[in-house]
Parts: structure tokens; C-alpha cells; sequence
């Protein structure tokens, strides 16, 4: 039984990867085995609804943890620097990839399947449960509940549109740049 896991979250793993560096809709059963190593007989054993089901899976682990990875560091640190040593997750991660691996849930967002209506949903969730994990972190050190949405809202759509940015032009330097002024943005103004 322990094999049959592993195989399962190795092709998952395998999904997520491909999405990192290829997109949702470049995901095939075929790629997803020479990937992962797995058998052509476990994809319909561990996935009885092919494809699809690979990708939602995929896009839920990935949500999955990159939210767990966000609350560990918004329990570290405030939330600028939460948010700096975010954006130097993604640094890192384009720099070990040579530029190829973005975000597999802003992929799938990107590539938007009407075909898969759970993807799309799940991927409003993810974005969601990112929102709220900073709104909150802005809101306990001092910012109005309003302010505080507005400043997550901004924080994850520049930190996204950044990694696209970094990835395009094969350098860290948007990444940088956004970090650096959201460091400004994301502390709450000192009252005189």
C-alpha cells in the first residue's frame, strides 16, 4: 500500500513540476509518467479520471503548500518581511530552475480550463486562503480591515505578476523591486 502512495504523490509532484515550468495545459498523461517514473497502469488506478484529475490534484498540492509555506512565515515575521523572504523562496526557485519554474497555481489560473470547472474554483480558493492568511497577519500589527485586504490583494498580484516578470527576463530583479517597495507599503504608518 505504501508504494501505491508513493507512486500517487510522485505523479503529483511530477504534475506540479510540469505546471511550474510548461503550464496547465501543456500537462499530458505521457509526460506526467516519464516524469514521475511511474507505470502507464497506476495513472488510471491513482487517477481514475485521467488528466483532469491529475491537474486538480496537482493544483490543490501546490495551493496546499505553498499556503502552509506563507503561514510559516507570517508566523516568523511580520509581514513585510514575510513577504520578502517569500519573494526569496521564488528567487531561489527560478535561479535552481534556470528561470523555468514559475507558480503551477498561477499557471493554471493563467491557462484556465472551462473544461475543468474544479480547477478554476479551487484556484479562487487557493488565491483566497493566500488573501486572507496576509489580510489577517496586516490587520493584527495595525492596519484597518479594508486597508489590510487591499495591501494582500496587492502584495500577492505583485508578487505574482513579478515571478512572471523574473521568469520572462531570466533575472531576479523584479522580484527584488517589488519586495523592496512592498517592505515600505506592508508596515503600517507610525502615528505621531
Amino acid at each position: 500500500m505504501a508504494m501505491g502512495i508513493g507512486t500517487r504523490d510522485r505523479m503529483i509532484s511530477s504534475t506540479v513540476a510540469l505546471m511550474q515550468e510548461q503550464g496547465a495545459n501543456a500537462i499530458t498523461v505521457d509526460a506526467v509518467l516519464a516524469h514521475s517514473g511511474a507505470p502507464r497502469g497506476s495513472v488510471y488506478y491513482h487517477f481514475p479520471g485521467g488528466r483532469d484529475e491529475m491537474i486538480l490534484a496537482a493544483v490543490n498540492r501546490a495551493g496546499d503548500d505553498i499556503s502552509a509555506m506563507l503561514e510559516v512565515f507570517l508566523a516568523r515575521a511580520d509581514a513585510a518581511d514575510a513577504v520578502a523572504t517569500f519573494a526569496g523562496f521564488w528567487k531561489k526557485a527560478l535561479r535552481d530552475s534556470d528561470f523555468r519554474a514559475g507558480c503551477p497555481v498561477m499557471a493554471m489560473a493563467v491557462d484556465g480550463r472551462s473544461d475543468l470547472p474544479a480547477a478554476t474554483e479551487a484556484v479562487r480558493a487557493i488565491f483566497g486562503r493566500w488573501l486572507d492568511k496576509l489580510a489577517k497577519k496586516l490587520v493584527s500589527e495595525g492596519h484597518t480591515r479594508a486597508q489590510a485586504r487591499r495591501l494582500a490583494t496587492i502584495t500577492v498580484a505583485a508578487i505574482e505578476g513579478a515571478l512572471i516578470l523574473s521568469r520572462t527576463a531570466g533575472d531576479v530583479r523584479p522580484l527584488d523591486d517589488v519586495a523592496t517597495e512592498l517592505n515600505q507599503l506592508l508596515r503600517p504608518e507610525e502615528t505621531a
